[in-house]
C-alpha cells in the first residue's frame, strides 16, 4: 500500500469562520427532496429499465411521498425523450408533482430539452457545467472566464426558451459539477453569475444545487463548504441550496445531513443510494434517521417490505440484509445479550412507556416500517441467549418460560442450532420445546385423577386424589392425601412399586392466553440424584390436570437419565 503517496487531497477546504453548523445538533425540519432514481440511478444500471418500467417506477416514487422527481436527459436518449412525453400526454404527472430534467449548456441540448417538456404543468430545467479544477485542466483546458462563459450562456438560453412555453411553471436550477474539486471563492463566483442572470424572486427562487460529484473530504469540510456557499451566494433568500452527494468515500449520507445543518435546503438521491460507483446518497436512510429523531421526514417509507420488493424488481439490485433500516437483518438479534436487553425493552415499554420507544438495540420500532416483532427482531441461532428463545416462546405461543428453566431451553435449542448448522424458525423451537418438555407420558403417565379437599381446614394434608397410574405397561389405583393436588399425587406415586426419587423444587402456572376456553401451562422442577434438576411442562384445559402432567414430564425426564423405572 506504499502507493499512498501519490494521492493528494484535491479538495479546497475553508476557513473557521464557516464552522456555524457545528453550533447545531440536530436536523429540526425534513429538506425538499428529489428523487434522482430515473436519471442517476436508471444510468447506473447494467441493463437500464425500459419505458414501462420507468412509468411503474415513476407511480411508485409519487406514491411514497416524492413532490419532485428528476425523470432524465431527454436530450440524450430516446426512451428518456418518450418517457417525459408519456407522462405528459397521458397526464402521469399529478398537479403537486414536478418533474425535473437534466441539460448540457449546449444551444440544440436546451431547445430539445423544452420541446420534450411542452404541455406539462410545472418542471424544474437543470443546468450543470464542470468547474473543477482537474475538469478544467484535464478535460476542457479552459481557464477560469471561459468555464464562466458557458455556464452564463447556458442561463441566458435556458431563460429565453422557458419563455416561449408560458403554459409550464418552470424552475431553474444550476450546478457547479464537480463541486468538491472547485475552489470555493470560483463556485460562487460561478454560481452568482448564473443567480443574476436568472434574477431569483421570492416567488421563483432558483435551485443552486452543490454536488459531491466525487467525495473528496471529510463530512465537515463538505458542509463547511456549503456554510461558505450560503454565505457568499447573492439573492440566498431567494435561493434554494440542493445537495446531491455522492457516497465515494461511503460518507454520502453524513455529507448530506452536515450539509442541511451548513443551509441546505433540498436533498437530490436515490432509494437505497443507488448511483454510479458507489452510488448516491440514500435518501431512506436519511429520511428515517430524521425519523428516528422526531423529525416528520415527509416521505412514506411505512411499507419497508414492499419498497425493498420494487426496488429489487425495477433495479435488478440485491437490497443488502444489513442495509440500514431496509435490510432483512438490521432488526434482528442474534446475540444472546441482545436477545435479552430487547426483550426487557420490549416488556418495560409495554408496562411504563407505551407511547415513547427506546428500546435497546433498536433505534426505532420495526411495526412503523412494516416490520414484525416475532419475524424480525429475535432470531434464534447457535449465537442466541436464553431471553431470546424466551421471548420467542412468550410471543409466538404463550410459554412465559420460569427464569430458572431459561438457562437450560436456552442451551438445548442453541445446541439443535449448531448441530443443524441453521438458523431455527420459531416453529422449530417450539417443536423442540413440546418434544423435550411437555406432556410426555412415555413411561410414567397417571391416566385418571379425582381430587376431594378436605373439610378440616387446620389439616396440613388437606386434600385426597384418587388416581389412576400406569408405568411400564402396569396400572395402579391410589389413594393417597397431601396439602395440595400436586402433593398428593406425588404421595400416590411413591405407594408404587417404583422408587421414586425425588424433590420439589418450584412450581408455575398461567393460561396460555386470554381466552375462557385456552389451555393452562404448568411448569414443575423437580430434583433428583446428585442434586441433579429436571424440568416438565403441562397443557390441559383444566389447571389441576395440567400441574399433574408437568410432574409426570418431569418425571419421565429424570427417569430417562436416572432409570428407576425399567
Amino acid at each position: 500500500m506504499k502507493n499512498y503517496t501519490k494521492y493528494s487531497t484535491g479538495y479546497f477546504p475553508v476557513g473557521p469562520e464557516y464552522n456555524d453548523w457545528v453550533k447545531k445538533d440536530h436536523i429540526e425540519k425534513a429538506p425538499r427532496w428529489c428523487s434522482v432514481d430515473l436519471r442517476d440511478g436508471n444510468q447506473a444500471l447494467i441493463v437500464p429499465m425500459s419505458l414501462e418500467e420507468k412509468v411503474e417506477f415513476f407511480s411508485f416514487l409519487v406514491k411514497l411521498g416524492f413532490k419532485e422527481i428528476e425523470v432524465g436527459f431527454p436530450a440524450a436518449s430516446r426512451t428518456e425523450y418518450s418517457f417525459l412525453r408519456k407522462l405528459i400526454e397521458e397526464d402521469l404527472i399529478p398537479d403537486d408533482v414536478t418533474v425535473q430534467v437534466l441539460t448540457q449548456s449546449r444551444e440544440h441540448i436546451i431547445k430539445r430539452t423544452f420541446e420534450a417538456l411542452e404541455g406539462a404543468k410545472s418542471a424544474v430545467v437543470h443546468l450543470y457545467n464542470s468547474t473543477s479544477l482537474a475538469q478544467r485542466q484535464q478535460v476542457f483546458r479552459k481557464e477560469k472566464p471561459e468555464i464562466i462563459e458557458i455556464a452564463e450562456k447556458g442561463a441566458r438560453l435556458i431563460k429565453e426558451y422557458a419563455a416561449k412555453y408560458p403554459e409550464t411553471k418552470f424552475s431553474f436550477e444550476y450546478s457547479p459539477e464537480s463541486f468538491t474539486g472547485t475552489e470555493m471563492d470560483f463556485a460562487a463566483e460561478i454560481c452568482n453569475a448564473v443567480i443574476d442572470i436568472w434574477e431569483p424572486t421570492p416567488d421563483n427562487k432558483v435551485i443552486i444545487n452543490l454536488p459531491a460529484t466525487v467525495a473528496m473530504s471529510m463530512p465537515h469540510v463538505y458542509a463547511s463548504q456549503i456554510e461558505y456557499m450560503c454565505k457568499n451566494m447573492n439573492n440566498r433568500e431567494n435561493l434554494i441550496v440542493s445537495l446531491h452527494p455522492h457516497n465515494d468515500r461511503g460518507t454520502a449520507v453524513a455529507d448530506a445531513e452536515l450539509g442541511v445543518l451548513a443551509g441546505g435546503d433540498r436533498i437530490e438521491g436515490t432509494l437505497f443510494g443507488n448511483g454510479e460507483r458507489t452510488g448516491n446518497v440514500d435518501i431512506i436512510t436519511l429520511a428515517m434517521n430524521m425519523f428516528s429523531h422526531g423529525v416528520d421526514p415527509e416521505l412514506d417509507f411505512s411499507n419497508m417490505p414492499e419498497i425493498v420488493e420494487k426496488y429489487e424488481k425495477y433495479t435488478d439490485i440485491k437490497v443488502h440484509p444489513r442495509q440500514p433500516y431496509g435490510g432483512q437483518l438490521v432488526f434482528a438479534a442474534f446475540s444472546g445479550s441482545h436477545q435479552d436487553a430487547i426483550a426487557k425493552g420490549m416488556k418495560w415499554r409495554r408496562e411504563v412507556t407505551p407511547d415513547k420507544w427506546s428500546v435497546p438495540y433498536l433505534p426505532i420500532d420495526p411495526e412503523d416500517v412494516g416490520r414484525e416483532y416475532e419475524a424480525d427482531v429475535i432470531r434464534i441461532n447457535s449465537q442466541s441467549g436464553k431471553g431470546g428463545i424466551a421471548y420467542i416462546m412468550e410471543h409466538n405461543f404463550g410459554y412465559t418460560i420460569p427464569m430458572q428453566m431459561r438457562e437450560e431451553l436456552g442451551y438445548m435449542v442453541k445446541d439443535i442450532s449448531d448441530r443443524r448448522h441453521k438458523e431455527l424458525s420459531p416453529d422449530e423451537v417450539y417443536s423442540a420445546f413440546s418434544k423435550e418438555y411437555i406432556n410426555d407420558f412415555e413411561d410414567i403417565d397417571v391416566t385418571e385423577a379425582t381430587f376431594v379437599r378436605s373439610a378440616d381446614s387446620k389439616s396440613s394434608e388437606g386434600v385426597t386424589a384418587e388416581i389412576k397410574v400406569r408405568i411400564a405397561d402396569n396400572y395402579y389405583n391410589i389413594t393417597a392425601t397431601g396439602n395440595g393436588h400436586l402433593d398428593a399425587v406425588s404421595n400416590g406415586l411413591k405407594k408404587t412399586p417404583y422408587e421414586f426419587n425425588y424433590n420439589f423444587i418450584t412450581y408455575s402456572e398461567h393460561a396460555l392466553s386470554a381466552d375462557s376456553h385456552s389451555k393452562a401451562a404448568a411448569y414443575v422442577c423437580i430434583e433428583g440424584r446428585d442434586e441433579k434438576q429436571y424440568w416438565g411442562v403441562g397443557t390441559h384445559e383444566d389447571i389441576i390436570l395440567a400441574s399433574v402432567n408437568a410432574l409426570v414430564s418431569a418425571l419421565n425426564r429424570q427417569n430417562k437419565q436416572e432409570h428407576f423405572v425399567k
